[in-house]
């Protein structure tokens, strides 16, 4: 059977600049043009019409900004997905963009490898979704309240965890959760760090309500009660499971309710996210065996290589597959002497990413409660946020494809 081609649609204020960008994906023969546009508007009437797997969307279109024409778009045609194209490599541009729902970020002009690249992992995207489109629905809640409809194929647990403590679990749950939630996956943020959780804290909310509530009834779960729990981030539209308000509370949560509160959680979400504390807590130790993902934090100093290593050997112990780990470097530092591939040697296992130390960036968020993503002056960490973001859905995309390919 014959490869579906790759359906592109460009969309560029410039008519030479449409016929540049035409001409160099002629040299991809799985890519199909199926139409070039000069207005953003026409371009969601086509797209709606000719329903595209990728679009090339200018920033600075003259009818209407690029990135609300992505997110316009993005509601019209839920699968396709959209690489921005910008002179300006400014991150704040980026972040609003991939917020919209955007699915790259390239500068103008592009090269030809990478957005010949960035096409055909965004049609592994559009793949995706017209799958879960296919596919029989769950009931789920939308955070207006209404009624909405995720796939079967399951949304995918994401852990954020660290054996040793300061290591930015929390900051990067935080403003991991907030960058991947946009009009195109949704997101819940799970304070799995019962006794002193600081989610709420991290993005300036006052909880009403949390996981002590839902733990007693976690054999009963239905949508009314989940969305009934869950804060509604008034900033993003990120939801937040709370940890419980006293200490003493979370010894009655055990591990049993903890991930059945999980498993019902991926029926309503792309993506659950969980914070975590260093200690091994019962309900911690059950979500590492339901997580899908472990972004597993280790910084440059012996004490946190010597906890990870500690805790890679649990990891063999509980049959847990190390193909699940995520390796990230946080408060990476070129000043210490324990470099990215030393840490890499003494783990026997490749740091992925690195999160930059960046104390002042973090601690003024923390302070104001605002993820430093939201930032309106972004400063270079948050770069590693969207890195570490990318590399997930890449991951986790290619097992769900798999997943579906096991099914068919």
């Amino acid at each position: 059977m014959q490869d579906e081609k790759i359906r592109v649609l460009i969309v560029d204020n410039i008519a030479d600049t449409r016929e540049s960008i035409q001409k160099l994906l002629l040299f991809d023969k799985s890519i199909e043009v199926i139409g070039t546009i000069g207005t953003a508007k026409d371009a969601i009437q086509m797209a709606t019409e000719k329903q595209p797997h990728v679009v090339l969307m200018d920033i600075n279109m003259s009818d209407m900004d690029g990135i609300a024409a992505t997110e316009a778009m993005r509601k019209k045609v839920p699968f396709v997905q959209v690489i921005i194209l910008s002179v300006n490599d400014d991150l704040n541009i980026m972040r609003r963009a991939m917020m919209a729902g955007a699915r790259d970020f390239l500068t103008k002009p592009p090269d030809v490898d990478q957005l010949v690249e960035a096409i055909h992992r965004s049609h592994d995207l559009a793949k995706e979704e017209i799958n879960k489109m296919g596919t029989v629905g769950v009931a789920g809640v939308s955070p207006a309240g209404d009624t909405i409809y995720r796939s079967a194929i399951f949304g995918k647990v994401i852990m954020i965890y660290s054996p040793k403590g300061g290591t930015g679990v929390t900051t990067l749950a935080t403003n991991l959760a907030v960058t991947l939630n946009s009009t195109a996956t949704n997101v819940v943020l799970v304070d799995g760090s019962l006794q002193f959780g600081d989610v709420t804290v991290f993005l300036n909310e006052q909880p009403r309500l949390s996981i002590a509530d839902l733990a007693p009834r976690a054999d009963e779960l239905d949508p009314e009660i989940i969305n009934e729990v869950l804060i509604n981030h008034a900033q993003t539209g990120l939801r937040i499971l709370a940890a419980v308000p006293r200490p003493e509370m979370a010894d009655k949560i055990t591990g049993q309710q903890f991930v059945k509160i999980l498993q019902f959680l991926r029926r309503l979400y792309h993506f659950v996210i969980i914070d975590t504390s260093s200690y091994l807590t019962e309900p911690i130790i059950a979500a590492l065996d339901e997580a899908d993902l472990i972004v597993l934090l280790t910084t440059q100093d012996i004490p946190a290589i010597r906890d990870t290593k500690i805790f890679l050997n649990l990891v063999e112990s509980f049959n847990i597959s190390k193909e699940k780990l995520l390796f990230v470097l946080s408060k990476s530092d070129k000043r210490i002497p324990i470099t990215p591939e030393k840490v890499s040697e003494a783990l026997k296992n490749e740091v992925k990413l690195e999160i930059l130390f960046d104390d002042r960036t973090v601690i003024n968020s923390v302070n104001r409660g605002m993820p430093f993503v939201l930032d309106p002056k972004p400063q270079p960490i948050v770069r590693n946020i969207m890195d570490l973001a990318d590399t997930i859905r890449s991951i986790l995309i290619s097992e769900t494809q798999t997943e579906g390919e096991i099914r068919g």
